[in-house]
Formats: structure tokens, C-alpha cells, sequence
């Protein structure tokens, strides 16, 4: 099939960091189908997320808008359903659009808000009226005790979804309706209770980890790859041009890699990060010392989806099993990859891979995610393979974000963006026709979580350049200031040193700037006054 508008598979992972792939330097992960693809396409070395939490960056991707704009700001918030999204836009001009996996847009744990407390000051209804429609789509609990709930169509400009809800190898949404009914066996062999017993991982003693009973075939990773497999053999009959989100919950925790996959790298093998030492010898600043004196004291708290301070052993089991499960996702990407040429759609097809935001990993001690925004969790992996531009070079140093990604699919397909978009098109990189498209990218993160000892709920700003990360903290006594090119493992922090107090000015300028740059501009005016 030879389409005028090419078709879009966009692969996007859940919590993976830049770089465990073997296309950005690891010398140990396996990913052979991605080294591929980043081979042949353009592979940004300086991509970085809007924010670094779930909602809402995935948010900032669907509508190119920051979190404090689109109004899912954190985890807990859905994106409003009157969000212009760019699927959306994509189905407007006839594209098919399809979702696979997770979607993460609206709230899924059934887990009560931690915002306000009720400590806080009393208040009665919102600054908005709420809005209409379904919020509750994604909900867990329907999908568990429910056999009736599903979705809504289109969702966010999906005219398909195949859900998947949370993580682990008990995932709710359609992978769960699937299992039960065609492998009842697998599905009553889920969880950490039937897991085989792997004693000797810390990990599993809080259950951030088990070795799942489920076989590979039968697991998200497997699940997505066939319905993804199948939507491409659909869509390969037909003459409109397609777009696939193919969306996989790993390699997030709890780790739960399935078969030969967990075992696939041993922990005494893997290679820490580099500053998991380094910081020893370096001051921490105040709320990452609160964290190591949390797990000195054996305070800390390690059963939650919240950072924490790991140790040596914790922090080699998370790479060891984090390895897997993107091995695994490299072996289902390969699958669907094959699809697509035996169907003739690889010249007619970008393919696209991304994740919605990093790890720590043992970097600097700590686990998960967090309102730390080291470098391994704001910057992560992105690849952008497109046949009629194959092993474009250009510029791939420069500032990206996930706001981007809407304006580039948008340009790439023909179609205008919409007013309040605040990405840019990454394809003059590409093509070489602009050498970068900003000096500084402004990173929001907000949340429920009072943490680092503090009697608030942390709220942050961050801006980063070529060369420097400076960091802002509402409320906090403390900021982060860190030369990247003098001091790339973040050890130094320089927010209170007189001898870069000019820098630290100049830097507090540029981002206020740039958040003057990120307020809304939508919508249009409809008359002078």
C-alpha cells in the first residue's frame, strides 16, 4: 500500500530513562530491534519531559501543552475530554487512530486524593465548573468488578483503545478480560502470592518486585505486541492512513519480567550509575540528605510508588530486572516491526519511540521518580525514524521536549496545528533547516505528596540549557544550581556559591521568562474588547 500521508506508530514506554538502550551507550541492555531503528532514524540526545510524572506529561504529549495549561498538573487530575489533542486532529483528516496499552490520562488506582489534608484550609467547589463526560474510564475498580465498564469512543481523538490499567502482571483493562477468557490458568497464576519464590531479592520482600508465573506470550508486553499486530494487518486493507499509539506499562515498577527475561541479568553484573558512589563523596542538598538519613535510619519507605533512598543491593536487583522488561519490550517492538514489512507498510510508516519520563535507578542513591529532577529522570530516550528522511543527523543536541512531539506528528502529516499549541515541530532539526529551536526548556512538576520533611506538598520549577540545571522550589530553603558540562553527574550544587551568583541571576530571569513564554494564548480573541 502506497498512502500520500504516511501512517504513525508511535511505541511509548512507562518510567525509562535515556540511557538503558543500547542506542544511547549501554553496554550491557540488549535491545538489538531499537538500536535498529535509532540506527536509521534521527535520535534526540537532549530530549527532555514536560514534567516528570505520569498524567501529566502524558497530557503534554497528547495536547503539545505544559501541565500548568492543559490543567492535569499532576497525578490525580484528569485531562480535561474538551482538550484539543493531536490524535484528535490526526482523525479530523481522516486518519485511523488507535490506542494500545496504557493511557494513563485519566485516573486509574482507585487510591483516595492525599490533597488537600485535613489540616488544610476549608474550601467549597472549584474555580471551574466542572465539565461533562466520563472521567472514570480508566478507573481500576470498574474494570475489576464491572464486567459491563469500557470505554467511551473516541477517547482523546482514539477511535480504538485496547486498555491496559497499571502495572506488574495483574494489569486491569482489556489485557485482564483477555487473560481470564482465553487463559484462565495464566490469569490465576498472576500476583505475588502465586509468584515463584525469589528469597534472595530485596525487592520482593516489599513487593516492588516478583517472578511472575505468567508466561511471556501471556504477559501486557506480549498482549500489546498482538494487538498491535492485528490493528496493522486491519489497516493494511484499507486505504486511509493510520496512526498507533502501542503504549506498554513497563518496564515501570513493581518489576514483574516474564520467563527467561527475569533472569536475563544478574544483579552482581550490571553497572551502577556512576554517582550511586560519587555522592558519598559530595554535600547532598537538604532534601536528598533527608532521604539518605531516612534510609540510615531504616525509616524509609519502600512499599509505595514514591522515591526512596535505596542501597547498593536494591539499587543492582531494580537494573538487573528494569533490563529485563525493556529486553522484553525490544523482542515484542522486533515483532511488530515484522508486521509492518510483511504488510507492506514499512516505506509508508514513521515509527516513533519515546517514554513518558525516567527513573533514578541507583542514580545518586535513589529509586523510582520524584521533584529531584536529575538528569536520569527529565531526559529520556527519542527516536523518530521516518523512510523518507532514513538516518537524518542533524542537530540532535538540541533542547526537545515532549511538547514537541504533537507539532512534529502534526507537520509531518500535513495537517495545521491548532491555536495554544506550545511545542514546536522537531522537523527542521531533521531536515537541517534550524540548527535548534530554543535556548533554554522549561520543566513544571507539582504533586500531592508532602515529602523531604517539609509541611507542604512540593511544587518546583526547572529550567535547562546547554550547560546548566537550575532548579526552584516553591516554599523550600533550598534551590539547585548544577554546571553540566564541569559537573555532569550533578554533584556540586552551586545555589549558594558567590562565585556563580551571576549565573544563578541570569538563569531565574530566563525562567521567568519562560514561564511567561508558557502561559496559555488560547483562546483567540473574538474582538478587540
Amino acid at each position: 500500500m502506497t498512502t500520500k500521508r504516511p501512517n504513525f506508530l508511535l511505541f511509548i514506554t512507562d518510567q525509562h530513562k535515556a540511557d538503558h538502550l543500547g542506542a544511547y551507550g549501554n553496554p550491557v541492555l540488549r535491545t538489538p530491534n531499537l538500536d535498529a531503528l535509532a540506527a536509521r532514524g534521527w535520535k534526540a540526545e537532549n530530549f527532555n519531559v514536560a514534567t516528570p510524572i505520569c498524567m501529566p506529561n502524558r497530557s503534554s504529549l497528547m495536547t503539545g501543552r505544559m501541565p500548568s495549561v492543559h490543567g492535569a498538573r499532576h497525578n490525580g487530575i484528569p485531562l480535561s475530554l474538551q482538550a484539543t489533542t493531536f490524535v484528535e486532529k490526526l482523525r479530523d483528516h481522516g486518519y485511523r487512530t488507535a490506542l494500545v496499552g496504557k493511557s494513563h490520562l485519566q485516573n486509574m488506582t482507585g487510591i483516595a486524593a492525599k490533597w488537600p489534608r485535613p489540616q488544610d484550609p476549608r474550601t467549597e467547589g472549584e474555580a471551574r465548573h466542572p465539565q461533562g463526560g466520563n472521567y472514570d474510564q480508566e478507573w481500576a475498580p470498574f474494570w475489576r468488578n464491572d464486567p459491563d465498564h469500557d470505554m467511551e469512543l473516541p477517547f482523546y481523538g482514539f477511535s480504538r483503545v485496547a486498555l491496559t490499567v497499571d502495572h506488574g502482571d495483574q494489569v486491569q483493562g482489556h489485557y485482564w478480560r483477555w487473560l481470564e477468557e482465553n487463559h484462565p490458568e495464566a490469569a490465576r497464576s498472576a500476583g505475588p502470592e502465586q509468584a515463584i519464590p525469589t528469597p534472595e531479592y530485596e525487592l520482593s520482600r516489599f513487593r516492588q518486585a516478583w517472578r511472575t508465573r505468567v508466561p511471556e506470550e501471556l504477559s501486557t508486553n506480549g498482549y500489546i505486541g498482538m494487538k498491535t499486530r492485528e490493528l496493522i494487518r486491519e489497516y493494511a486493507q484499507g486505504e486511509q492512513p493510520f496512526f498507533i499509539q502501542c503504549s506498554f506499562p513497563d518496564p515501570h515498577h513493581p518489576f514483574t519480567p516474564h520467563g527467561k527475561y527475569w533472569g536475563m541479568y544478574r544483579p552482581e553484573e550490571v553497572d551502577l550509575p556512576a554517582s550511586f558512589h560519587a555522592s558519598q563523596a559530595h554535600t547532598p542538598p537538604a532534601h536528598v540528605a533527608w532521604l539518605y538519613e531516612q534510609r540510615d535510619r531504616a525509616a524509609a519507605v519502600k512499599n509505595t510508588p514514591a522515591l526512596f533512598s535505596c542501597t547498593e543491593r536494591e539499587a543492582r536487583e531494580a537494573i538487573a530486572l528494569n533490563y529485563g522488561s525493556i529486553s522484553h519490550i525490544d523482542h515484542v517492538i522486533g515483532e511488530v516491526m515484522a508486521e509492518l514489512r510483511d504488510q507492506g507498510l514499512a516505506d509508508d510508516t514513521v515509527v516513533i519511540f519515546m517514554s513518558d519520563h525516567g527513573d533514578y535507578l541507583g542514580d545518586h542513591q535513589l529509586l523510582w521518580k520524584g521533584p529531584i529532577h536529575y538528569r536520569s529522570l527529565i531526559r529520556t530516550p527519542f527516536i523518530w525514524m521516518d523512510p523518507a528522511n532514513p538516518q537524518a543527523r542533524h542537530n540532535q543536541d538540541a533542547l526537545a521536549s515532549t511538547i514537541d512531539v504533537a507539532a512534529t506528528v502534526l507537520e509531518r502529516s500535513g495537517v495545521l496545528p491548532y491555536n495554544g499549541i506550545q511545542g514546536q515541530s522537531l522537523l527542521p532539526l531533521m531536515d537541517n533547516r534550524r540548527s535548534s529551536l530554543r535556548d533554554h526548556l522549561l520543566i513544571e512538576e507539582e504533586g500531592q505528596r508532602v515529602m523531604f520533611g517539609l509541611d507542604t506538598r512540593v511544587r518546583m520549577r526547572t529550567l535547562v540549557d546547554g550547560r546548566h540545571r537550575l532548579s526552584l522550589y516553591e516554599k523550600g530553603a533550598f534551590g539547585e544550581l548544577y554546571d553540566l558540562q564541569e559537573d555532569p553527574m550533578e554533584l556540586v550544587n552551586l545555589w549558594d556559591a558567590p562565585a556563580h551568583a551571576a549565573r544563578k541571576s541570569a538563569l531565574l530571569e530566563a525562567l521567568a521568562l519562560a514561564m511567561i513564554d508558557h502561559t496559555d494564548t488560547s483562546p483567540n480573541p473574538t474582538a478587540i474588547a
